[in-house]
């Protein structure tokens, strides 16, 4: 009667302590979801405002072309002519996902090209010809009809083409440059109000300007695309140590022609700070990709997952938990590319009114990656932010851009914070930024320019020495400075 009397305690004990360890994260993961059902804050007639969340701005008023190609291209050329003869300064917007004011310029017309969004695929070329205003939640899904899917983009699709193309994104493409390096040529509307068509045969200068040139140089009508087949994909992740990344990276990828998308993750949970990785790569598979359709992505349960982790150590020792134990789950999951690359910000984006997310990215050359790791591991905790998410992409040599920030292989280092919307945290965030900015150039590597302006200017010059010839030759083209912007004010005069 005894053995049976503490053998039952024994099971007693047990199932409290599991409810226990079970009934924790269960409860908190709970209280987030349902604390995170809050409205987006509104923006008022008469102003505009980017992600940031942190630079609303009052302007003259918002133009929106018409879905008519010719039209929409008259309409286009007139504004231009208008500006120039009263004064006005026009920026261009599309998802408006830079954090910098670059779509926006204060009391200045803003164009919005989002309806000017056709597409055309060219099926024996494998080019699309697309409209600058077209998303790529759009694309993607068109795309996916003919069994083509996108060269390279960023890890998201919320995004505009012409807005990438005007950042020169990057993403989880393998073995591949910016997108500059898909752009086949374009058609720009100039400072005169021209359509003109650009290339790396005709207007070359021009073209590597207007590809990750913000916006500065003319507007961006519709754009040639490499694209690529669409592929069936294993998912295989790894837990590393952050310092190995490289050495990691390099023995899975190396002359592996089987790997279409590959990066990283590395833990900010408190317990063991960017001591570890999470590298994920996708192997192509011999099975004919299935069609996009609505399927159960479990967004609910990974936002909560992702956003009870902002502002809480609990929550970010949970996710980090929680993400490694799956691992054994998701290797051998089969997703296609078009699947992978078709999630939109939305799913993690923050909606609480007092907080904003903001981006931070480094380009750091390979040889240094584990030299920047140990920098960065001891220069964040001194500061009060709240660090979120720290992805690593690798990124190679850009040849066709202008104002490049690959200048050499390089591996990004994209870095999501949550942030108090007021001044004493911008403060430290400006501070902040510009101790990881140089780190980054000591390292020969440079920083991304769509986030906030909160590089000094001899900052900006010494990442970027060929600025001041890239802003020259903005006044050559644009000698009235019509296309205009928070970054070009900031920078460029």
């Amino acid at each position: 009667m005894k053995f049976k009397f503490t053998f039952k305690k024994l099971i007693l004990t047990i199932f409290i302590i599991l409810v226990i360890l079970i009934a924790r994260p269960v409860g908190f993961l709970t209280y987030t979801y349902f604390k995170d059902k809050r409205p987006l804050e509104n923006v008022y007639v008469g102003k505009t405002k980017d992600a940031s969340n942190l630079n609303e701005t009052k302007i003259d008023s918002i133009v929106r072309p018409s879905k008519q190609i010719d039209e929409a291209i008259g309409q286009i050329s007139g504004l231009i002519k208008q500006a120039k003869a009263s004064g006005k300064k026009i920026s261009i917007a599309g998802a408006q996902h830079t954090m910098g004011g670059h779509t926006i310029y204060p009391n200045g017309i803003l164009l919005d090209m989002k309806s000017f969004n056709y597409m055309v695929l060219d099926t024996s070329k494998n080019e699309l010809l697309v409209g600058s205003g077209a998303l790529w939640n759009k694309i993607i899904p068109y795309l996916d009809q003919y069994g083509k899917s996108v060269s390279v983009m960023q890890s998201n699709n919320s995004f505009s083409v012409g807005g990438s193309v005007s950042a020169n994104c990057h993403g989880w493409q393998l073995n591949s440059p910016p997108i500059s390096s898909t752009v086949i040529s374009l058609r720009l509307i100039n400072a005169n109000g021209e359509v003109i068509n650009c290339s790396r045969i005709e207007n070359q200068q021009l073209f590597s300007l207007v590809l990750g040139g913000y916006g500065l140089f003319g507007v961006i009508l519709d754009l040639k695309l490499k694209v690529v087949d669409n592929k069936t994909y294993k998912v295989l992740q790894s837990v590393i140590k952050s310092k190995d990344y490289v050495i990691e990276f390099e023995k899975l990828t190396k002359n592996n022609s089987n790997i279409g998308l590959a990066y990283g993750r590395i833990n900010v949970n408190p317990e063991h700070f960017m001591e570890e990785a999470i590298l994920s790569v996708y192997l192509a598979e011999k099975e004919k990709p299935t069609k996009l359709k609505n399927e159960n992505t479990y967004s609910a349960f990974r936002r909560a997952l992702f956003r009870g982790s902002a502002n809480s150590n609990y929550g970010k020792n949970l996710r980090w938990r929680m993400e490694k134990g799956v691992i054994n789950i998701i290797n051998g999951k089969q997703f296609t590319r078009n699947r992978i690359l078709n999630e939109g910000v939305e799913v993690f984006e923050n909606t609480d009114t007092e907080f904003t997310d903001i981006l931070h990215e480094y380009f750091i050359p390979k040889e240094s990656v584990p030299v920047f790791i140990e920098r960065i591991q001891k220069i964040i905790p001194k500061y009060k932010v709240d660090l979120l998410n720290v992805t690593l992409r690798n990124v190679k040599m850009d040849n066709d851009t202008y104002l490049n920030y690959a200048k050499t292989e390089v591996f990004g280092f994209v870095m999501l914070f949550n942030q108090e919307r007021n001044k004493a945290a911008e403060s430290e965030m400006s501070a902040l930024t510009r101790e990881l900015i140089g780190v980054a150039v000591s390292l020969k590597g440079t920083y991304y320019l769509p986030y906030r302006l909160h590089a000094t200017k001899a900052q900006m010059l010494e990442a970027y020495p060929q600025a001041s010839v890239f802003f020259r030759l903005k006044r050559t083209y644009d000698p009235q400075e019509i296309f205009n912007n928070q970054f070009y004010k900031t920078y460029g005069n």
